[in-house]
């Protein structure tokens, strides 16, 4: 009776553990789905009434609009006017220079807006962060994110040698902060591999008599 009692609950558990993740993805995909028709409510509701598949419409036409967006940013009057909006108006927006220098980062593109991901020494804790700048004092202005939100989190103004950059990719970082730390070994592991980086560099560049210290 026992055994049996012990295989029911493992059995359970063990159900309990496929079949929880799956709805939790499933819950997570229709809240997407139902904040992205949120936000092109004011296009489905200036369709006609009886317009069938009014949601596809609307999303038809919001990739219409990023295509055409796209095309204007390309020409030389529309990327200077998206540049002087990006610095008047949409960079005092939080969390946008976050979220542009992911995209650049994942459509291939390097630019100012994508931060390095690096690791920053807060009192005896390692903790992943962004180099926002490097100030003329050599100190870096970083963003601590709060977990599991990449775009929002705390600022700090730290010296040089309690940052440490990352060769890893921009996207390593910001998923290993939304999975609440899953896979930081990868970040860890930047660290070692750009140590072993810089020495080989110095070892390099160093006189024949050895690396000067």
């Amino acid at each position: 009776m026992k055994g049996l009692a012990e295989l029911t609950k493992t059995t359970l558990i063990g159900g309990l553990l496929v079949v929880l993740p799956i709805y939790l993805s499933i819950l997570l995909m229709i809240k997407t789905i139902a904040g992205i028709f949120a936000l092109l409510s004011p296009v489905t509701e200036a369709l006609p009434a009886g317009a069938q598949f009014r949601h596809v419409i609307a999303i038809a036409i919001a990739l219409v609009v990023c295509m055409l967006a796209g095309l204007v940013v390309r020409t030389r009057r529309g990327l200077r006017a998206k540049n002087a909006l990006e610095r008047s108006l949409f960079a005092k927006i939080p969390g946008y220079a976050l979220v542009r220098g992911l995209a650049q980062r994942v459509s291939g593109e390097e630019g100012e807006g994508a931060f390095q991901p690096a690791l920053v020494e807060l009192e005896d804790a390692l903790t992943p962060g962004f180099i926002i700048e490097e100030l003329e004092d050599g100190r870096y202005t970083v963003l601590v994110p709060s977990v599991p939100t990449p775009a929002a989190g705390s600022l700090f103004i730290l010296p040089r040698e309690r940052v440490h950059p990352l060769d890893v990719p921009f996207t390593q970082a910001v998923k290993v902060i939304s999975k609440w730390g899953e896979g930081a070994g990868v970040l860890a592991r930047g660290v070692a591999v750009r140590s072993s980086f810089t020495l080989s560099e110095a070892k390099a560049q160093a006189p024949a008599g050895g690396i000067s210290r």
